[in-house]
This record gives C-alpha cells, structure tokens and sequence, in this order.
C-alpha cells in the first residue's frame, strides 16, 4: 500500500505560513510529552518503500532531480520490511536554498510500520544507521517547553525553519497533533518553480 505523506501543520508562530497552508490554533497536544525538534530541510518530501519511491504525490513523474534518491530505493530497498516505509527529503536538487556541505542528498525523518504507525524518534534513527541513512540535525531534544523552542537560533539565511515531532511513537490519523512546523518568513524567493528550473545540485560534505 502506497501512503501519501501528510501536509505538516504550521505551529502558531510560524511566520511562513501562507493563506493555504494548515495552521495550528494551539499546542497543548505537545504539553507534558517528549519532544523532537529537527532542522527543517528545504528538499522535496520522499518515500521509500521496498519496491517503490514516490514524492509526495503518488505517481511522481521523472525528473532528474529524482534520479539520485532513486538510485538509493534500488540500493537499499531489500532492508526495508514489507509493508513499511521511509520518509524524508530529497535535497538532490537546490530550491531556495543553497547546501553546500550534506552528509546525504537523502535525509531520512520518520520511519512507518505495516499497521501504519510511526516508529519512536530512538527507534526511527536506529533504523536509519542500520540502511546507512542521515537524519537532519537535531536542534532540541526534552520535554516540551513552548518558550525554548520559541527561541531556538536559526540562520534563516541558510536554515529553512524547525519541525516539532512527538518523541514516541504516534499512529498516521495522529499526525496532525503529533508533528508541527516552523517556517522562515517570505520562504520562496524566487519566481520560477525549482521542477522548471535548470537542476543545481546542492553540494555534499567532503566532495571535490
């Protein structure tokens, strides 16, 4: 069964919401529980399952930009358990921001079981060392404090915002009041849609 990620609602202070995205009004969903705070990265949503990959539409056409995290489904799909997949960022390509040192043009986030469940934030990364893969960085791990994550520092010049998950473990109609998402202001600066751009690769760390 093939499942189109979720759209990630905005949290109440993020300044790159637009008039239709999906906002939260409130957080207390997230009050008393442990939290995951990651860096949000400015690629295109993934998902990898044994056989298949797919944007974040179902039938995603070609587009070179596609063809490297392909490559890696190929590589090492046979690890992923029947049934299950992995989301995360294809940051092959460059969109409104420009990475010059990635540990992986692919960076995992969450890992969904056959029963359409996603894994704990722990159990996810050992997941992903076990494939090889990346996560993005980790800005803020502990018990949910509006404040601190308020006044998590970014480089909105070179960082795309921060996205809020549950450190356990959360069923897919949860989503919703699981995960949340903090986005730079004006996020889009330019006028031409990335897919009908040249391809620019980002650049990965240690490359000549």
């Amino acid at each position: 069964m093939r499942i189109k990620y979720p759209r990630t609602p905005h949290l109440p202070w993020s300044p790159g919401a637009t008039s239709d995205d999906i906002k939260q009004t409130y957080t207390r969903f997230f009050e008393g529980q442990q939290v995951v705070v990651t860096e949000k990265m400015d690629g295109e949503n993934t998902t990898l399952y044994t056989d298949y990959m797919h944007a974040r539409s179902l039938d995603s056409r070609f587009h070179p930009s596609r063809a490297w995290v392909k490559a890696l489904q190929a590589q090492i799909g046979y690890k992923i358990p029947k049934g299950w997949r992995i989301c995360g960022e294809n940051l092959y390509a460059k969109h409104a921001i420009s990475y010059e040192a990635l540990n992986s043009y692919f960076m995992a986030f969450s890992v969904w079981t056959e029963h359409n469940e996603c894994l704990s934030w722990q159990d996810s990364k050992t997941f992903f060392q076990l494939l090889g893969l990346s996560t993005p960085k980790e800005l803020y791990i502990g018990p949910w404090c509006e404040h601190t994550i308020k006044n998590i520092a970014l480089d909105t010049t070179k960082q795309e915002g921060y996205v809020v998950r549950r450190a356990d473990g959360f069923a897919f109609n949860a989503f919703s009041q699981s995960v949340a998402k903090w986005v730079r202001q004006n996020h889009v600066t330019t006028d031409k849609h990335w897919m009908h751009a040249d391809v620019v690769p980002n650049g990965l760390k240690g490359a000549q």
